[in-house]
């Protein structure tokens, strides 16, 4: 019976984290649809804000006081680093092919050790380490330099840096904060920093580009408490590689809608990143490196 269970689990939590992928696709196809009309700064103000107001009747139903948390650093810190990392991954969606600017995003998980090894002094394995350096030659093949990474694939890979230092914060947070208030806090935080270089680079959308900034909100925070709800349902290490299936809807969405093709060695480059990544997060699963030292750890 226990069995029985723990596979619909895996069934269910997969099916949660391929929606939210799916979501997620969708988000930044409608990204780079409404980048040819909107700059960069009122994307990611209006991707926050309507997230937050989606949020809004989770929190009527759970009440304010669901909001009170005393590590609210913690979520100023996730926020600031979450949305400086949407800006460079907006910016590469917008200005490359969907399914590489869309793999990008995907290259956090490479980070973590290192974000872990200079921030939280952890160690690495040799294990861990060598997939680290296999992911990155994955990037390579998916980017294809001539001569030199192009300015838009680096700030991508920024965003990818970012986001695993977001991630290593939210991994903390996840210890005592439900999943709204994080949400929700991020979302605060995200609208409230975005909001900033409004100042000189508002513009009125017009009705289409109203719609997309719309869509953009909401499917983007229903991605993220899909996938939250997916982790809570099945480990990570047992489902976590379909969190690459974003890639493959990207790829089709720019097929559909800009006639985007994909190579045999984007490809190759996306499959050795996508087991690298899962072979990073595996590897500091099963040896929970300074588990009780990281959970202490005073951020």
């Amino acid at each position: 019976m226990n069995s029985m269970l723990y596979r619909q689990s895996l069934v269910l939590g997969s099916l949660f984290i391929i929606l939210s992928e799916f979501m997620f696709a969708s988000m930044g196809a409608a990204v780079k649809a409404v980048s040819a009309e909107m700059p960069n700064e009122m994307i990611v103000f209006m991707r926050n804000l309507f997230g937050a107001l989606v949020l809004l009747p989770l929190l009527w139903r759970y009440g304010w006081r669901h909001l009170q948390t005393r590590i609210w650093y913690l979520h100023v810190m996730r926020g600031g680093f979450g949305v400086a990392a949407m800006y460079c991954f907006f910016y590469a969606l917008a200005n490359m092919p969907l399914a590489s600017g869309m793999l990008l995003k995907m290259t956090s998980p490479l980070f973590i050790p290192l974000v872990a090894i200079a921030w939280l002094g952890e160690g690495i394995t040799r294990r861990a380490l060598l997939a680290v350096v296999v992911g990155f030659i994955g990037v390579i093949l998916v980017l294809q330099p001539q001569g030199g990474f192009e300015a838009v694939a680096v700030i991508g890979l920024l965003g990818g840096a970012l986001a695993a230092v977001a991630k290593v914060t939210v991994r903390r947070l996840g210890r005592s904060e439900p999943t709204t208030r994080i949400v929700f806090y991020f979302a605060l935080v995200a609208t409230l920093v975005s909001a900033v270089p409004l100042s000189w680079s508002w513009q009125t959308p017009d009705t289409d580009s109203w719609l997309l900034l719309l869509l953009i909100g909401i499917v983007g925070t229903l991605g993220q408490l899909l996938l939250t709800r997916g982790y809570s349902i099945a480990p990570p290490s047992q489902v976590g590689a379909f969190t690459y299936t974003s890639v493959v809807f990207a790829a089709l969405f720019g097929y559909l809608f800009w006639d985007e093709m994909v190579d045999y060695l984007f490809v190759i480059g996306a499959l050795i990143i996508a087991v690298a990544g899962m072979l990073v997060l595996q590897e500091r699963q099963n040896v929970s490196l300074n588990r009780a030292r990281f959970d202490n750890e005073p951020l």
